[in-house]
């Protein structure tokens, strides 16, 4: 999986991938947006305002990887933070899913739009805006897979233990996954970079 990002005109980016690529790309933002869960849409007859002044949880999440997308906002240390910390979630942590599923979608309906290139997979071609979808949903693909898989900054480095890990380790698919798409959103920042 050596496909990575380039710059086109007008701001966006462009990367070739196969079908497999494109496959394990698609499942992720679907597990994803799984994860995150269905957006809060008002039920028949509610008024649309009243669904934008809905105020969201005020408890961190359970699952340690949804904690880590919806992170506390000023740590759990003393009962004053975490109170703050609970405000501050309840008044925008419903607008922070709603980004981060915006972002998933994107990327579901992007890939379901190519149009395959027989033998070579497919070339996929985002505008501006797209890439930034791209870059949020990366960003949080990563984030989760790599709290699945405890990476920690040691593991990062190039002398991490990611990269040491044998072909009959159990969870070798899942760090490639993880480094692909890291290098995947380092060409993607790459090219929104001003010259």
């Amino acid at each position: 999986m050596a496909g990575h990002f380039e710059a086109t005109p007008g701001g966006g980016a462009s990367v070739a991938l196969d079908e497999v690529e494109v496959a394990i790309l698609r499942s992720l933002a679907v597990q994803l947006l799984e994860l995150i869960g269905p957006g809060a849409e008002p039920a028949e007859g509610e008024d649309p305002l009243a669904a934008l002044f809905a105020e969201g949880p005020s408890e961190p999440p359970s699952d340690p990887a949804l904690a880590r997308l919806f992170p506390e906002a000023y740590g759990d240390e003393g009962k004053e933070l975490r109170e703050a910390s609970a405000e501050f979630r309840r008044f925008t942590e419903n607008d922070l899913r709603t980004r981060k599923r915006e972002d998933a979608l994107a990327v579901v309906r992007s890939l379901d739009a190519l149009a395959p290139v027989p033998d070579d997979g497919a070339v996929l071609s985002l505008a501006a805006d797209e890439c930034r979808h791209w870059l949020g949903s990366l960003n949080d693909l990563r984030l989760t897979i790599g709290t699945r898989l405890e990476v920690s900054d040691e593991d990062e480095g190039q002398d991490g233990s990611l990269y040491r890990l044998p072909d009959s380790d159990p969870r070798k698919p899942m760090v490639m996954a993880y480094l692909w798409l890291g290098a995947l959103q380092e060409t993607l920042i790459e090219t929104l970079m001003p010259d």
